[in-house]
C-alpha cells in the first residue's frame, strides 16, 4: 500500500464548482517544477488510465508499474467509482484523479515516474492531469496524449525520434510558448504529444517515451493501464 502525501487528502483541493476548479489550476500551475529527468536511469515507470462504462455512470482507474528496460509488469492496482465531477474539457483531473489516486494507493511499489494518458503543461492553464498528479504526489510525472488538446505543432520528420515543438498561447491572449512536443515514436506513424507534468523536463520526457515505445505508437505504460482498466470494467459489468 503506497502512502500518499497529505495534500492529496486536503478537501480544499477538490472543489465541486468548475470556476473554482479553474482558479485552483491557475494558482497551482505556478508550483510546477521542471527538474531534469534522467530517462536512462528510470527503472520503474507507472502508467495510469481510466475507462468509463457505456452510460458514463461508472469508471475504473488503473495503475500499472513496468520495469525497464524489459517493460515487464511488476505491480498493478485498480479502483472503481462513480464519476463525481462533470465532464468538462480542461477539468478532467477533478473527475479522474480521485480514483487514480486510489489505484496508486493500492500499489506496493513506488515508481520513479508516472506516465499519464493525457497532458501536463499542454493545457490552457498549464496544469493538466499530469501536472496535477505530479504535484499532489510530489513525484516526477509526464503526460502523453494521442492528439493535441491545446496548441499546434508542425508535422515532425518521418523517422522514429523526430519531433517538433507544440506551441500554445495562454488564456487571455498570453504570449505563445512551447508546452510540449509532437513526437514520432514509430517511423511513418502519426505522432504522440508529450508534455511535462511535474519534476521532469521536456528532453527527459521525450527520451523516456522513446524508451517506452519499442514496438507500438503509445507507451507500454499507457497501453497496459488501458488494457487493465478495460478488463476490470468488463469484469464489473459482467458481475
Amino acid at each position: 500500500m503506497t502512502d500518499l502525501p497529505s495534500r492529496a487528502d486536503d478537501p480544499g483541493l477538490w472543489p465541486s464548482d468548475p470556476e473554482q476548479a479553474r482558479a485552483l489550476q491557475a494558482r497551482l500551475a505556478r508550483e510546477v517544477r521542471q527538474d531534469p529527468l534522467d530517462a536512462a536511469g528510470v527503472r520503474l515507470a507507472a502508467g495510469l488510465d481510466v475507462s468509463y462504462d457505456r452510460d458514463d455512470e461508472r469508471l475504473v482507474a488503473a495503475a500499472v508499474v513496468l520495469s525497464l528496460p524489459g517493460l515487464e509488469v511488476v505491480d498493478s492496482a485498480t479502483a472503481h467509482a462513480a464519476p463525481s465531477f462533470p465532464y468538462l474539457p480542461g477539468l478532467f483531473a477533478f473527475r479522474e484523479l480521485p480514483p487514480l489516486l486510489e489505484a496508486v494507493r493500492g500499489l506496493s511499489t513506488e515508481p520513479d515516474v508516472y506516465v499519464c494518458d493525457g497532458f501536463g503543461l499542454a493545457h490552457p492553464r498549464r496544469f493538466g492531469l499530469a501536472c496535477h498528479l505530479g504535484w499532489l504526489l510530489d513525484r516526477p510525472a509526464i503526460g502523453v496524449g494521442k492528439s493535441p488538446f491545446t496548441g499546434r505543432a508542425d508535422e515532425p520528420g518521418p523517422q522514429r525520434g523526430d519531433w517538433s515543438p507544440l506551441r500554445a498561447g495562454g488564456e487571455a491572449g498570453a504570449e505563445e510558448e512551447v508546452v510540449g512536443r509532437a513526437l514520432r515514436t514509430r517511423t511513418g506513424v502519426r505522432p504522440v504529444y508529450v508534455s511535462v507534468g511535474h519534476r521532469a523536463d521536456l528532453d527527459g520526457a521525450t527520451d523516456l517515451v522513446l524508451r517506452l515505445t519499442p514496438e507500438f505508437r503509445l507507451p507500454e505504460t499507457v497501453r497496459r493501464a488501458d488494457r487493465l482498466s478495460r478488463d476490470a470494467l468488463a469484469g464489473l459489468s459482467g458481475a
